[in-house]
């Protein structure tokens, strides 16, 4: 099957002209953000359509180079609409889709399907077997198939924005400078699980996501954020192994602040981290680790300006 099937995409076949962007949009950072203004000025009326892959290319193509993702699909497909698409269209990139000419990529997809009216994509992206295609080759291809091509440069301030460079910044714990590029705080999300409840006995209950390795996830640590389950509750958050109850499984572990009350297990959240804190530590005892904590808590209230 040509395009896959998420909540809050689209399948169907196009029967009217559209205003189409393309691209892996990981993350939907600013530079995506600037695509999708300028394919709604094109647009003329017309209706916005976001195409997006998964899985990512590289993952198909070269899965040793596949880069870490930066949100889930769901969450990319609605950062889509919420900036601007109308449409978004999932492509299941698979080997035989790889395999595909730049030609019978633009046939199939922007022709056939989608009926494109004009196609706006970023200035280096490329596409077909063996990545052939460009935005020349889509320019020339667009006089045949009745649509005009446009690429732009991803840049903002005069420097170039990318989910390379936000993913640089998550490794490095430079979650500040990871904002200004996606235009929002970098997040990870997942389903709350059941922990020790040691958070719960030590009067910091917390909601603990796995982390799936598969994803930016900055270095283990200490950091200020918010939990978004439903509505967006500040909290500290510690990411790492639990070191000081000598713990093995790395996780994501929410505190929201001043609550004691909320029960998300096996709920999905989203956790917005804004700035770090500290590095993580192995404490010889619990009263140190309780004060400690304590400086976390009073940090995040002065971070997020509560």
């Amino acid at each position: 099957m040509m395009w896959r099937e998420v909540a809050g995409a689209t399948t169907q076949t196009r029967t009217r002209p559209a205003a189409v962007t393309i691209g892996t949009f990981d993350g939907v950072h600013r530079g995506h953000q600037h695509v999708l203004a300028r394919t709604r000025e094109l647009a003329d009326g017309a209706p916005v359509v976001a195409v997006t892959f998964d899985p990512h290319p590289m993952a198909v193509v070269r899965p040793e180079h596949e880069p870490r993702k930066l949100t889930t699909l769901e969450r990319r497909v609605e950062l889509l609409h919420e900036h601007g698409a109308d449409e978004v269209r999932v492509l299941a990139f698979s080997t035989e889709m790889s395999g595909w000419s730049p030609e019978e990529f633009v046939e199939r997809v922007l022709a056939d399907q989608l009926h494109s009216g004009v196609v706006v994509v970023g200035e280096k992206f490329r596409f077909g077997h063996k990545a052939a295609g460009d935005v020349a080759f889509l320019a020339r291809a667009g006089e045949g198939h009745g649509f005009t091509a446009v690429g732009l440069p991803l840049v903002g301030d005069g420097e170039i924005l990318s989910s390379t460079r936000v993913r640089a910044h998550v490794a490095a714990g430079e979650l500040r400078e990871a904002a200004e590029v996606l235009g929002r705080p970098h997040e990870v999300s997942g389903v709350v699980t059941r922990g020790e409840q040691r958070g719960r006995e030590l009067g910091f209950p917390t909601a603990n996501v796995p982390v799936d390795e598969s994803y930016a996830v900055p270095p283990d640590g200490v950091y200020a954020g918010w939990v978004v389950a439903g509505q967006r509750l500040p909290a500290a958050i510690s990411i790492g192994t639990n070191p000081t109850f000598d713990g093995v499984e790395r996780r994501v572990e929410s505190y929201v602040l001043d609550r004691t009350d909320l029960n998300l297990y096996d709920q999905v959240i989203r956790v917005e981290l804004v700035e770090h804190l500290r590095g993580m530590v192995k404490f010889e005892g619990i009263d140190a680790l309780i004060e400690t904590m304590n400086g976390d808590v009073e940090k995040t209230r002065v971070i997020l300006e509560l």
